[in-house]
């Protein structure tokens, strides 16, 4: 049964799409078909961080949602950023990827006319069911708008990330009141860009406390990460850094989560 997991985060800026493609990644490498959507349709970019170049884009998520295509065919196979060398238990993962488009007569019109919401819940429950996947990730867009809250209605498990920053404090309180609300199976949070200098074991007790919600991880504030500048997927470049190795703890958890109810399931009810 697919599992659909909503990275999500109140503020920009936390980066929420990076974490998102290590772990789309990791979770791939596993052996897992996995699917990423970009939701994020105000201000997308996770195609860049797959190496994706918009000449080899010829629909994207928006065109979808206009008609113009079927959800299928703005689906792009990725999997060759994963570079396999053997198959695991006889079966290789993969990676295929929704992005939005980055044109600015694109962005203009979703601002000004937006888009129906349940075109959107048709697609992901087709795509999860044509492409046969284990595992559907959602990009969303920051904040509380229509598509983020459809996207926490869907998930099996929805990821918020947050930065140590009173701003970012305030606005997930707001999030997760939200996602209870709507009866989100399972929440964790991501605590992203930590500087190395605060005591994380205290860091995260009291944001558990705070929030009354697991924190899956810390991931800390390094200088490679702003070296590679969005270039390629960073767990795949710096294997045995320790920003890696956090990231797949993350990933190790979310994937072990069981639902109350399957992505697909959610898909029909909503």
């Amino acid at each position: 049964m697919s599992e659909i997991i909503s990275i999500h985060s109140f503020r920009g800026g936390t980066g929420k799409s990076n974490v998102t493609s290590n772990l789309a990644a990791l979770i791939a490498r596993s052996g897992k078909r996995v699917g990423i959507v970009d939701t994020d349709i105000q201000s997308p970019g996770i195609h860049v961080l797959f190496g994706l170049e918009e000449d080899r884009i010829r629909y994207t998520l928006n065109d979808y949602l206009w008609g113009r295509c079927q959800i299928e065919e703005a689906v792009y196979d990725v999997s060759a950023v994963l570079k396999q060398k053997q198959t695991f238990f006889g079966r290789q993962g993969s990676v295929f990827l929704i992005p939005s488009s980055m044109k600015m007569s694109d962005i203009s019109r979703i601002l000004r006319e937006g888009y129906d919401a349940r075109l959107l819940n048709d697609g992901l429950h087709n795509l999860v069911r044509r492409l046969k996947l284990d595992y559907l990730l959602i990009d969303t867009h920051p904040g509380i708008n229509e598509e983020t809250l459809l996207s926490i209605i869907l998930c099996d498990v929805l990821v918020v990330i947050l930065r140590p920053d009173k701003q970012d404090y305030q606005g997930t309180a707001v999030a997760i009141d939200v996602a209870r609300k709507l009866e989100v199976p399972k929440m964790l949070l991501v605590i992203n860009k930590a500087l190395p200098s605060l005591d994380f074991k205290e860091l995260q007790q009291r944001v558990q406390n705070t929030y009354k919600t697991p924190v899956a991880g810390i991931l800390p504030v390094c200088e490679e990460m702003f070296d590679l500048g969005s270039s390629g997927i960073f767990c795949l470049r710096y294997p045995d850094h320790s920003w890696t190795q956090k990231i797949n703890a993350i990933a190790k958890q979310i994937v072990s989560v069981q639902g109350v109810q399957t992505g697909l399931a959610r898909l029909k009810l909503h």
